[in-house]
């Protein structure tokens, strides 16, 4: 599986609006619930909020990657918002956040999970791939970008 089987184009969010850490993850709650990814987009929201007040998902170099595992999602999804002037995130590096990878998934199925968060990550240890797509301005961009960046990793199961 590759991280562009889960995010989908129409998952993908250029500019968030949001000014705040929690009115970015609920706009790219709404992009899942407008793909009909989630039932609910408040037990989604609070199953996000309550990971964040375990542990910041502001991992550092302007990356965030807020995720849950729920049974309102029966199938993994990952969103992508960009906001350009940054968020707080109480990132680990204090640095304001600008791409925001949101993901959610099934109870089910952890380990998956954990490798889709461990690709994210991978993908954006990438410095020149994090600074193309802060600066995108259109969702086919930021995709093509991540597309591209992934032709160089092994697919996961």
């Amino acid at each position: 599986m590759r991280l562009t089987d889960v995010l989908l184009k129409d998952l993908i969010k250029i500019p968030l609006r949001g000014k705040t850490r929690d009115t970015c993850i609920k706009e790219l709650i709404e992009k899942l619930y407008e793909s009909k990814l989630i039932k609910s987009k408040e037990t989604i929201l609070k199953a996000v909020l309550d990971r964040e007040k375990i542990m910041t998902t502001g991992v550092g170099n302007s990356i965030a990657i807020p995720h849950c595992k729920h049974t309102d999602c029966k199938e993994f999804a990952v969103g992508l918002g960009i906001q350009s002037s940054g968020v707080d995130f109480a990132a680990i590096d204090k640095k304001p956040v600008k791409i925001i990878f949101l993901l959610v998934g099934p109870e089910n199925n952890p380990g998956l999970h954990i490798k889709l968060l461990s690709r994210i990550s991978r993908l954006m240890s990438n410095e020149e791939l994090r600074n193309q797509l802060a600066t995108c301005k259109t969702k086919d961009e930021a995709y093509s970008f991540i597309q591209e960046e992934e032709n160089y990793f092994f697919e996961i199961d």
